[in-house]
């Protein structure tokens, strides 16, 4: 077998492009007996890859005691089989796993007779005591290296690069869920040091602001030591000084995690791994988290996201793929690819914990095809085949003993309805070699700033602000994006931390601001206008930088005016007075869509509106706005229902259709031929509810 590569654009064997169909198959769940004929159907479905966590929990069941030789627990034959078999194989020995299992898979001793490495909020007590540890506890560590001592060398053993099946390894699993989704950031003072004189909290404030008066300055306090220094003050919250402080504390908890990362990662090469490292944010949301991580761990290292629809009646946005889901798998791709990844789910659901809401066939092809048409080049079907949970290993909460899961494959081998599912889509997938050198074809483009996406734990406030970050994030997402998918427009997103869209000067680029931008994005912004490109911005015009400092470059270069009326003497910027209103409300007829001249090529247009996608009328609104910023659609829908992604890789093309209600739905489609420029009507097209219908090119 050849190593598994990627690039940004998709994974590779050696020179070729593939797409990466992996399975998730849990070596200690599923029968022994039963690990070739699982692995030998996930092959003849079309998959290329096996999946499976080696959870710590079972290998040492007491402090020192490893367990490698039982049958059952024998992941070393598990992958020889998956090499006989023709898979790749992807492993995930921690030290979290979660799975559903005690402890999300870390020993109940370490958890019982540890108890200082639990996390903690900021009052000291424990985020939640059965599973939330402190990634830097000391102790933890101390733990993990043995671990990883245990069980790393084994898996190098089977390597491809040694002749075996393993073609990738996870660090740890989900990084910052056990905090983020138990409702607080780790304020454990010993691993951060919040409450020290030194540790990683006051050493990352001497290292952004030097000295602590420069702290105080900035926050507005008058602390005599750095041990004084508070990630949050109840009394100034509100104010434009804490909402530095809160987002100091969120920068520095992503650059812990991203050592924590670094640290686990640099422990498997040195234990002989030579793998590509991988590692699933826990969903969309998440993505922006992991900048630090990206950046810290190296071209070798590989993240992806998990794209559930349905894990329970309190899951998500429905029981089945709706817009919303849509639209998550639409920028959790995007910045996947812009973080420097071919874009990867390495949870694509294959089934759900609940047996209710049920996971139907007809909804998993639609959210398999949905991914597929804004841009997925791998995926893991978590999970391929149910098993049962080794005796005292269940998460007590979900309490079974049998992870039936719904799988495609019966935890005694039977074939399920989702099998055949799973099976059609990779060889839709396979019958089209060309996909995983595919892009979207796209007509406008949307400007995805990573630090909106991580604002949710400090920029919601908007007493300091006219805008927030978290709010400028809303309308992008349920603003332009919804509108835009809605108004037949084929947006694809662009990261404004670089400079590679800078280039294609033609294509508009939608931005939603808040008041708070960074200065390079200010700058790039700028630049783009004075090369002649086309903007559209909305709500506001952005006047502070990324630390909530004084930064008007693009106000001043649109010659907007200034006043300091806002709270804490927080500068505004206002429009123009020679600005001239070009887009109007379809309801009131006033003005809200502004042309500001520029002394150069430029041409930007302001929409005063902060909107979700609601009325009809707000598709109209959009499509107004970029027409006069010169939008050439490159599909034409005219149900606004019917949501359309042309995929091409310049020679071949897909028009995939997608109807998330539940209704039949009837649109007249056409499309530019990417090859030709051609337009090619592809008439009055009718889908069934919750349906992706993709269209071949003749």
């Amino acid at each position: 077998m050849k190593p598994l590569d990627f690039d940004r654009l998709s994974f590779m064997e050696g020179d070729r492009r593939v797409f990466l169909i992996s399975g998730e198959l849990h070596y200690f769940r599923v029968p022994h007996t039963g690990w070739r004929d699982r692995l030998q159907k996930l092959k003849d479905a079309g998959g290329n890859c096996a999946a499976t966590y080696v959870p710590w929990l079972l290998h040492e069941p007491e402090e020192g005691q490893f367990s490698f030789g039982e049958a059952q627990l024998d992941f070393e034959r598990f992958l020889e089989i998956c090499q006989d078999v023709g898979l790749w194989a992807v492993v995930r020995p921690g030290p979290y796993q979660y799975s559903e299992l005690l402890h999300g898979g870390l020993p109940h001793w370490l958890m019982t007779n540890y108890p200082e490495i639990l996390s903690q909020s900021l009052d000291g007590r424990p985020i939640k005591p059965d599973i939330s540890v402190s990634y830097l506890h000391p102790v933890f560590l101390k733990k993990t290296r043995r671990w990883f001592e245990a069980v790393v060398p084994r898996l190098a053993r089977y390597q491809v690069s040694r002749g075996g099946a393993v073609a990738a390894v996870q660090i740890d699993n989900e990084l910052m869920g056990i905090h983020e989704w138990y409702g607080s950031w780790d304020y454990h003072p010993v691993s951060m040091g919040v409450g020290s004189e030194t540790g990683r909290w006051p050493d990352f404030l001497k290292k952004r602001y030097g000295t602590l008066e420069s702290v105080n300055k900035a926050w507005g306090t008058s602390h005599a030591t750095w041990a004084e220094v508070s990630p949050i003050d109840t009394n100034t919250l509100g104010t434009l000084a804490e909402t530095r402080r809160l987002k100091d504390y969120n920068d520095f908890y992503f650059t812990v995690s991203a050592e924590f990362m670094q640290l686990l990662g640099g422990w498997l090469v040195e234990l002989g791994i030579d793998a590509p490292l991988i590692h699933n944010s826990g969903g969309p949301g998440m993505n922006a988290y992991f900048e630090e991580t990206v950046n810290q761990m190296g071209s070798n290292f590989l993240l992806g996201s998990d794209h559930y629809y349905n894990l329970g009646l309190d899951w998500g946005d429905g029981t089945h793929p709706t817009p919303k889901y849509a639209s998550k798998v639409f920028y959790s791709l995007g910045m996947l690819e812009h973080l420097g990844m071919p874009p990867t789910v390495f949870e694509l659901p294959g089934g759900s914990a609940m047996d209710f809401p049920p996971i139907l066939g007809h909804d998993l092809e639609c959210a398999y095809l949905t991914n597929l048409a804004y841009g997925m080049k791998g995926y893991n079907i978590y999970v391929f085949a149910g098993g049962k949970n080794p005796p005292g290993a269940a998460d007590p909460s979900v309490g079974m003993s049998e992870y039936d899961y719904g799988a495609g494959i019966s935890p005694t081998g039977e074939l399920r309805e989702l099998y055949h599912v799973e099976k059609k889509v990779a060889d839709f997938i396979l019958t089209h070699p060309w996909l995983p050198g595919a892009k979207r074809v796209s007509d406008c483009r949307l400007g995805l700033v990573r630090e909106y996406a991580r604002s949710v734990h400090y920029g919601t406030d908007e007493r300091s602000v006219a805008v927030s970050n978290y709010s400028a994030w809303t309308l992008m997402r349920k603003g332009f994006m919804m509108t835009a998918f809605c108004a037949s427009l084929s947006p694809e997103m662009i990261d404004m931390d670089s400079d590679d869209w800078l280039n294609d000067i033609q294509k508009p680029v939608i931005l939603a601001a808040g008041t708070s931008l960074s200065k390079a994005i200010q700058e790039r912004l700028v630049r783009f206008l004075s090369a002649g490109g086309k903007l559209l911005i909305a709500p506001i015009l952005p006047t502070l930088d990324e630390n909530f400092r004084s930064c008007t470059l693009l106000a001043e270069f649109l010659n907007a005016r200034m006043t300091a009326d806002g709270p804490d003497g927080l500068v505004n910027a206002w429009r123009p007075a020679d600005a001239e209103a070009v887009v109007f409300d379809a309801c009131t007829g006033d003005p809200i869509g502004w042309e500001i001249r520029t002394d150069t090529k430029g041409t930007v247009l302001l929409l005063e509106r902060n909107w979700t996608m609601g009325r009809r009328w707000d598709e109209q609104m959009l499509r107004e706005a970029v027409s006069f910023l010169g939008w050439q659609p490159v599909v034409r829908c005219d149900n606004p229902n019917v949501w359309t992604s042309l995929l091409s890789d310049g020679h071949e093309s897909l028009l995939f259709l997608m109807n998330f209600f539940t209704g039949h739905l009837t649109a007249r489609v056409s499309y530019q031929d990417p090859r030709t420029r051609n337009w090619i009507d592809k008439g009055s097209q009718t889908l069934e509810g919750i349906n992706v219908k993709v269209i071949d090119q003749e």
